[in-house]
């Protein structure tokens, strides 16, 4: 564990950084977990330490029931770790992760401790329509095709039907989260605002990524990649230094 590192929660598994550092708090894709971001860890850069965040459901949380919708899930998350999140601090969210980044920064602003930046990836702007097809309900052969479009599921996994069938509980609670978070009413965040995504991403067209920039009035940037919905598989060391230097100010 990294110096400085207290013992971590349920909600950090890597443990948490006195507030004195500056922070990158990583939210996952659905169906995602901390581990993804694990790798982030030895690639940050400017004394940046990564916090991935571990959602109910996954990992070593897997007993417990996660949640479908994504302010409940928010709730649950500022009563456990809410005080983390001080000092200098980037939030990232991939997909159903950029709703719940948003949607923490949102709140963070209403209590005076936004992030210093809010960086959103792989999902179009939470105020628009739907313009994917909605996959929570979707019979589970169904499901499964989507997933294997999407990418970013192994197919050994896809394959292992039985494996599947206890992944699906999972994966519903979470495209849940996704699908019916929509943009509340008030005021645009004061925070600057960067937004990624892959320029053959099914889920998220490029048009759709810019139209975030109505929901702040800070400085707003988006990046397109070579890639579809987990482009940023492609290129961690990247972002990571990007999103570093946006921490570190």
């Amino acid at each position: 564990m990294t110096a400085g590192l207290r013992a971590g929660t349920g909600w950090l598994p890597y443990g948490s950084v006195p507030s004195g550092r500056p922070r990158l708090f990583c939210i996952p894709n659905a169906g995602g977990a901390a581990s993804t971001f694990a790798p982030w860890r030895g690639l940050a850069t400017a004394g940046v330490e990564v916090c991935p965040i571990q959602l109910p459901g996954r990992a070593e949380r897997f007993a417990e029931a996660p949640h479908e919708r994504a302010t409940v899930l928010v709730d649950a998350l500022l009563a456990a770790i809410g005080h983390e999140f001080t000092g200098r601090y980037v939030l990232f969210g991939h997909s159903m992760g950029a709703a719940l980044a948003y949607e923490l920064a949102r709140r963070f602003a209403v209590t005076g401790t936004p992030p210093v930046h809010l960086v959103v990836s792989g999902r179009s702007a939470p105020h628009l329509a739907d313009v994917c097809r909605p996959l929570r309900d979707l019979p589970l052969d169904e499901l499964i095709a989507e997933l294997r479009t999407i990418g970013g599921t192994p197919e050994a996994i896809l394959r292992e039907r039985e494996l599947m069938d206890r992944l699906q509980v999972l994966l519903r609670a979470d495209f849940s989260v996704n699908e019916t978070y929509r943009c509340p009413a008030g005021e645009p965040l004061d925070v600057p605002l960067t937004v990624l995504g892959g320029d053959s991403d099914p889920r998220a067209p490029v048009a759709s990524l810019h139209a975030w920039e109505a929901l702040t009035t800070g400085a707003f940037d988006v990046r397109v990649y070579p890639g579809g919905h987990f482009f940023l598989q492609d290129r961690p060391a990247e972002l990571v230094r990007l999103m570093c230097r946006l921490a570190a100010g």
